[in-house]
């Protein structure tokens, strides 16, 4: 699956510019309508986000880097995993920076990276030297040419086309709701840590429900 590469303005001008509230309402739900079949079809019938997701169980430490909108996706990913995982953290540069992370690869640890059009460099630069290092990437991009793709152990390619000024959030969310519930479904300790952490969450008080 490929998505154009253009900017939001371009989007903006093309797609959302003089149109009618109803008229471009009708569009953007057409168009995710299509685009959520597609992300459907797609992993129904490939077999990346299972490779994806052997190599998250088995690695001992997991990065999960991105900027700009793709920080998000990121670390969307990062809650999801950490909820069955140890072990997981998000490269966010204030925590966690990519010179930090990079100074201390060892043996076992995993990079994944979300990395979608127009691809920032941060994430590029960061992602390369960690396969330069020895360490394994898992990617999340939107097309087969992407910047990072010659460099991943293991590529997801979902599509990320878009009737509005923004890409499509919808086959990405998809895809990384799959990737995160195959990891953990795949972890055999990740029932004990989710028992674990309900305990602790009744027990701070965490949720308004159990209050």
């Amino acid at each position: 699956m490929t998505s154009p590469r253009s900017t939001p303005s371009e989007r903006f001008d093309r797609n959302v510019q003089r149109r009618s509230a109803q008229v471009l309402k009708q569009r953007v739900l057409e168009q995710q309508r299509t685009e959520f079949e597609k992300a459907l079809a797609w992993a129904a019938e490939q077999d990346a986000i299972e490779r994806a997701a052997a190599l998250i169980v088995s690695a001992r430490r997991r990065y999960l880097i991105g900027h700009g909108k793709s920080l998000s996706y990121a670390s969307m990913l990062a809650v999801d995993l950490s909820a069955g995982l140890s072990g997981v953290h998000l490269v966010d540069g204030a925590s966690a920076r990519p010179l930090d992370v990079l100074s201390d690869i060892r043996q076992g640890d995993l990079l994944i990276a979300v990395s979608l059009s127009r691809y920032r460099r941060e994430t590029v630069d960061a992602a390369s030297a960690w396969v330069r290092r020895g360490g394994d990437l898992v990617l999340i991009t939107d097309a087969d040419d992407a910047p990072l793709s010659a460099h991943a152990t293991a590529g997801i390619v979902i599509g990320a086309e878009s009737a509005s000024y923004a890409n499509s959030p919808t086959s990405v969310v998809l895809a990384l709701h799959l990737l995160a519930t195959l990891t953990i479904a795949s972890s055999k300790g990740a029932g004990r840590r989710l028992r674990d952490r309900d305990d602790l969450a009744a027990e701070l008080g965490l949720y308004t429900e159990e209050t």
